[in-house]
């Protein structure tokens, strides 16, 4: 992990957050809290950016068939992937994979979003 301030890196993973689809506009504090924790815990930002641009490319890629899923309200959403990419950490490179593939997919979603 390249080392940064707590600041600096809660600066940058609410950033992150923020610019995800279906995220709130601002951080609440319950944000903020989230964000320092996964700092004390050593959670790298490389990790936590890859657990939320694949959480959110989950839900870029659901079948439209079903249901709307309910907007993230809470940067607490995006602990299990987390967990999940602790547990078993990202290939080499992966990361830059998944910025191409959001990026594409929030593209296309805007594309197809019917207009009003």
């Amino acid at each position: 992990m390249t080392h940064c301030s707590e600041a600096t890196y809660v600066a940058a993973l609410l950033m992150l957050y923020l610019d995800l689809p279906d995220t709130p506009m601002r951080p609440g504090p319950q944000d903020q809290s989230t964000a320092h924790k996964l700092y004390q815990q050593g959670v790298s930002l490389s990790l936590a950016e890859g657990a939320l641009l694949l959480a959110s490319l989950r839900r870029l890629i659901r079948d439209r068939n079903r249901p709307p899923l309910p907007p993230i309200r809470s940067l607490a959403y995006f602990q299990p992937v987390i967990t999940e990419l602790q547990q078993q950490p990202l290939p080499a490179g992966y990361l830059d994979y998944l910025r191409h593939k959001f990026q594409e997919a929030a593209t296309g979603q805007q594309k197809a979003a019917p207009r009003p």
